[in-house]
């Protein structure tokens, strides 16, 4: 990739020269990170309500609804993945201080959305015909196509919020991105709620009201991210929409250059739980439930250190944008003490309180529950070992994405999740028959290797030459 397109250069008389202690890049980090780590708890909550309102439906439409998100989700976040490259795109350009590029890959940012919303669209459509050649139960299949079929409309929408959040973020408005996102949280409760059950007067939908749901907080925040875009005076000297139509190819392929790799990265990742949900399936709808339950909570805990990583794409891409290696270290370092520090407390409450958080998500009064009760408190002791290396390598991955470096990330992801990970969880839950608690251990285990290689990575920056394009002397980086 051209230094142009990768990395944008700082303009002359720029300080490249960090002068941030690591106390200040510590509140630094943080005032841009707390905003972003709510909000991505609160855009997990959105899940998290419509996992409390099916389960009040019953295990049956939890493990239908839990099939269906097994199969959306990863093509959703492997858009994200590529639309994601906008945010360290626009850290860099305004380190540089290249107000044209921030506009141009703004604008492309949403051209990708739109062609990836489309060529991702037919393929979760066909969720049918997938799962019933994997063996699933033909109820649940029908059930979770019900959900996918009313809600799959929502990538373009979704992926539309992924470009503008990363314009936001990057210039230090990630209070706005938590006050649309707590929005979004209160209306999806409402609607979901409204025409799950079929309250107020609107017919009963279970589990394609949720789907709906869904889709309308979408279009619900991203309405209001880009009014709030175009309308703020620090923004509307982009003009992000003007000549929408006017192509600008050289940012386009870098927002896929840089995007694809992340995509399949989050994707290898992803997918490998999805294949987990799947093989619980196969052992029976109270291990599916329990894996919902278990995978649930962690992936709540794990919205803290996502938003940590946010943070440190852009710190760190600011800090690479105006070839600055000292702020680079420091910007890095600080958000992986933050990310994993926090999994470290979250290892100790799943370990210590299993049976209480499970109960939030199952009624333990319900006989019927006992069973996935009970194998929902085991999946998340097991979960808590493995917090830290879950923090670590969410907060490295985007480290590293600050530095436009994700092609071998990506290959070391897949090598982790599919070549590690997956193998162990199969021979452990299937040939020595551990059932659920050998797939969740395979989990375990390729986390931690993604974690250890990619942590490394970062420490090893300059020896791999992740940083040949910034000046050892702290000079202005040349055009």
């Amino acid at each position: 990739m051209s230094n142009i397109e990768a990395t944008p250069v700082a303009s002359a008389g720029a300080s490249s020269v960090s002068t941030t202690g690591w106390g200040t890049e510590a509140r630094q980090s943080f005032g841009l990170a707390w905003p972003l780590i709510v909000a991505q708890l609160a855009q997990n909550l959105l899940f998290t309500t419509d996992v409390v309102l099916m389960g009040w439906l019953g295990p049956k439409y939890l493990a239908a609804g839990t099939l269906a998100n097994a199969f959306l989700m990863p093509f959703l976040l492997f858009g994200v993945g590529i639309i994601g490259a906008v945010a360290p795109l626009v850290a860099q350009a305004r380190g540089a201080r290249n107000i044209k590029a921030i506009r141009r890959i703004v604008r492309q940012g949403f051209w990708a959305a739109i062609l990836v919303a489309t060529l991702l669209l037919p393929i979760v459509l066909n969720i049918r015909p997938v799962f019933a050649l994997l063996g699933q139960d033909p109820e649940a299949i029908a059930l979770a196509e019900s959900y996918v079929f009313a809600g799959a409309w929502m990538l373009y929408p979704a992926l539309g919020i992924i470009v503008i959040r990363s314009l936001l973020a990057a210039f230090d408005e990630t209070r706005m991105i938590l006050l649309i996102t707590v929005l979004g949280v209160i209306v999806n409760a409402l609607v979901a709620y409204t025409l799950i059950f079929g309250h107020f007067g609107f017919p009963r939908l279970e589990l394609r009201g949720a789907a709906i749901a869904t889709g309308c907080v979408n279009l619900v925040m991203f309405l209001c991210m880009l009014g709030y875009a175009l309308r703020h005076r620090r923004f509307k000297r982009f003009h992000i929409l003007t000549r929408f139509w006017r192509p600008d190819w050289s940012h386009f392929r870098a927002i896929f250059r840089i995007g694809m790799p992340i995509g399949l990265t989050v994707l290898a990742e992803v997918g490998l739980f999805s294949v987990a949900a799947l093989l619980m399936g196969r052992l029976g709808t109270n291990e599916l439930a329990a894996h919902a339950v278990a995978l649930q909570m962690a992936s709540t805990a794990f919205m803290v250190p996502l938003g940590v990583g946010l943070a440190a794409t852009v710190r760190v891409g600011i800090a690479f944008g105006r070839g600055d290696r000292d702020g680079i270290h420091k910007a890095g370092w600080t958000a992986l003490a933050m990310g994993t520090g926090f999994m470290a407390m979250t290892c100790i409450i799943f370990l210590a309180i299993p049976q209480t958080l499970v109960g939030i998500f199952l009624d333990r009064t319900d006989p019927a529950n006992t069973v996935a009760l009970g194998l929902a408190a085991t999946y998340l002791g097991i979960a808590g070992i493995f917090q830290l290396a879950d923090g670590a390598q969410v907060v490295a991955a985007h480290a590293l994405r600050g530095l436009s470096d994700t092609k071998v990330p990506m290959f070391l992801a897949i090598i982790g999740y599919w070549a590690v990970g997956l193998p162990i969880a199969y021979v452990l839950g299937f040939v020595l028959n551990w059932r659920g608690t050998g797939i969740w251990l395979g989990l375990a285990a390729g986390l931690a290797i993604v974690a250890i290689v990619l942590v490394a990575r970062f420490a090893m920056r300059e020896r791999l030459g992740l940083l040949r394009t910034v000046p050892l002397d702290g000079s202005t980086p040349a055009h």
